[in-house]
């Protein structure tokens, strides 16, 4: 089960990349980026490991005894996932960067309460999830420097 919910959030991630390749190169070709933005080969790497951190925390939760509480935290996984799927084609295809941040701070909020959810059924999956706010806490910063220098 572990590696059907890993290749899940990886699919949604791979097929996020797909839709929005045309926009990822305008983006890196014409968009003025913030301070510390990284080169564009990093985000493929790091997305693919989040993914994959993803996918397991959530089979671990699959995996424990059926309960309110595991019921939620898969209702805020698959959530979060769907949100974390159209940044990218409001970032980069729609280039809405204003809007973008919005969603994006949705987003966090609910990785925020999937965490929390997580840590109540199994601490491991909880903090598995940790890399990725950190990873979305930069990207809100990445974010809020391309709302600002352009618009």
């Amino acid at each position: 089960m572990t590696a059907a919910f890993v290749l899940l959030t990886e699919l949604v991630g791979g097929l996020s990349g797909f839709l929005t390749r045309k926009g990822s190169k305008v983006y890196q070709a014409t968009i003025r980026k913030p301070p510390l933005s990284p080169p564009g080969v990093v985000f493929p790497i790091v997305w693919g490991i989040l993914f994959a951190l993803m996918g397991i925390g959530a089979a671990r939760i699959w995996r424990a005894p059926p309960s309110q509480e595991r019921t939620r935290s898969l209702r805020l996984f698959f959530t979060q996932l769907g949100f974390n799927f159209f940044w990218s084609i409001i970032f980069f295809n729609l280039q809405a960067f204003g809007f973008a941040l919005l969603w994006l701070a949705a987003l966090w909020v609910l990785i925020v309460m999937m965490i929390n959810s997580f840590r109540k059924v199994d601490r491991l999956a909880a903090l598995l999830q940790i890399p990725y706010l950190l990873w979305v806490s930069f990207a809100a910063y990445l974010n809020f420097g391309v709302w600002r220098l352009n618009r």
